[in-house]
């Protein structure tokens, strides 16, 4: 009894036995296989010839190729696809819709200020600390709904900032305890 299999392989040869001398069949396709490879050889040195006649290739012919004018829109898809910025793009797209996605009260309060691409985190700033409560509360729906727009995974968590001038600081010149602006901060 032997180990191999009955059907043909992947490629649609049968397999051979180690050792075994090639059949009519098999040395018919390697012979069509090799004409192929022949064919579209010749058929490329003739299309390069035909263009050193035509002019060395400077001008585009009946069919397109990618030396033919294009719209701008086609321009950008195709210059943010070989760049590799699809998500930065449509994230971009986001930050502009961000009143339709989250709505017009919440957008009025909230702004999305960045996005870090490796850490995946969309950065919200807030106008009051009851805001960011209140984007904390919604953040899950948030990201599922910025995920089904973007894609899923763009959009891992939400940094929600609260309002003020940046990060406390403490020094020679700080009242201990004192926070700045009240019930707003913090």
């Amino acid at each position: 009894m032997s180990d191999q299999k009955s059907g043909p392989g992947p490629d649609g040869e049968r397999p051979k036995a180690p050792g075994a001398e090639p059949s009519g069949v098999d040395l018919a396709r390697v012979a069509l296989r090799a004409a192929k490879e022949a064919a579209r050889a010749r058929g490329a040195s003739a299309q390069q010839k035909k263009q050193a006649r035509r002019g060395g290739g400077l001008r585009s012919g009946a069919r397109a190729d990618g030396r033919d004018p294009m719209g701008l829109g086609a321009a950008i898809n195709r210059l943010i696809t070989e760049r590799g910025w699809e998500t930065p793009a449509a994230v971009g797209g986001v930050m502009g819709r961000w009143p339709q996605i989250v709505g017009d009260d919440l957008a009025k309060h909230c702004v999305p200020q960045k996005y870090d691409e490796d850490e995946c985190v969309l950065v919200v700033q807030c106008d009051s600390t009851a805001w960011a409560t209140q984007v904390r509360m919604l953040a899950p729906q948030l990201v599922r709904r910025l995920n089904e727009d973007l894609g899923h995974g763009t959009v891992r968590r939400i940094d929600i900032r609260n309002p003020g001038a940046g990060p406390r600081r403490y020094g020679p010149l700080r009242a201990p305890g004192s926070t700045g602006h009240g019930d707003t901060y913090g």
